[in-house]
């Protein structure tokens, strides 16, 4: 692929990915492309893909099939953290902070410039955008409370200048404030050109921050389009089973 051939693919395209966990078939020839600067909305009912599809883009299932291409290079077979290093980065359902460094050294441990030279999220903007993170920068990850947590996991992704960023079920069990606030950020996170990738089971609040959905039903997709579109769509609620 060209350089130009390059530049003009999406950044992230996945096609006829197939995944299992032992002899249980998960994904079902699922294909997903991302473009740069946009915005995708993940959506189904519980059990049916979702996380399975992130973990498979990130290279966290080892039981796979399929082709992978971040910015036009085939990564299907690559590790986690060259996928990491290619520009992805991913805030996972269950934060995965560290109980023993403290709120900074969780932050600092990923800090490093974007693929493209990029050092726009410094410690000083994320501190910024999350002033209880600021308040509690010396307390134990084991200290904090969940949002604090999942604001220093959000934190900790921006700090790696990421070309895409994933979030799996980044608002699960947090307090209605709290999850206004992880909103604010996305939104703010959009603006800034990110590319993200985001699960959530508030179907309305996804709809709202992306440009395009995409269903999952047992592995497969069945819905997919643009979100303004799709979120009046009796489609839409009926295969989330609303």
């Amino acid at each position: 692929m060209t350089p130009s051939e390059a530049a003009a693919a999406p950044l992230l395209q996945a096609q006829g990915l197939h995944a299992w966990y032992g002899s249980s078939h998960v994904l079902h020839g699922v294909d997903l492309e991302i473009r740069a600067h946009e915005s995708v909305g993940l959506l189904g009912r519980n059990g049916m893909g979702k996380s399975t599809l992130i973990r498979t883009l990130l290279g966290h299932v080892r039981q796979r099939a399929g082709s992978i291409r971040l910015r036009g290079a085939e990564v299907s077979r690559m590790p986690p953290h060259l996928v990491a290093r290619r520009g992805v980065a991913y805030v996972p359902e269950g934060r995965g902070i560290f109980p023993n460094l403290s709120a900074r050294e969780n932050l600092m441990l990923a800090a490093r410039a974007g693929v493209d030279g990029r050092c726009d999220w410094t410690l000083e903007r994320v501190l910024e955008t999350f002033p209880r993170v600021a308040a509690r920068l010396g307390h134990l990850g084991a200290q904090l409370s969940g949002g604090e947590q999942q604001m220093v996991a959000i934190g900790r992704a921006l700090m790696t200048h990421p070309l895409l960023l994933v979030l799996d079920e980044a608002t699960e069990g947090l307090a209605p404030l709290v999850v206004d606030e992880i909103w604010r950020v996305i939104a703010r996170i959009r603006a800034d050109g990110i590319a993200t990738l985001v699960v959530d089971r508030d179907y309305r609040r996804v709809a709202a921050h992306a440009d395009r959905l995409l269903v999952l039903q047992k592995g497969r997709v069945v819905l997919e389009g643009d979100a303004r579109e799709l979120a009046g769509d009796a489609a839409l609620a009926r295969h989330l089973g609303l």
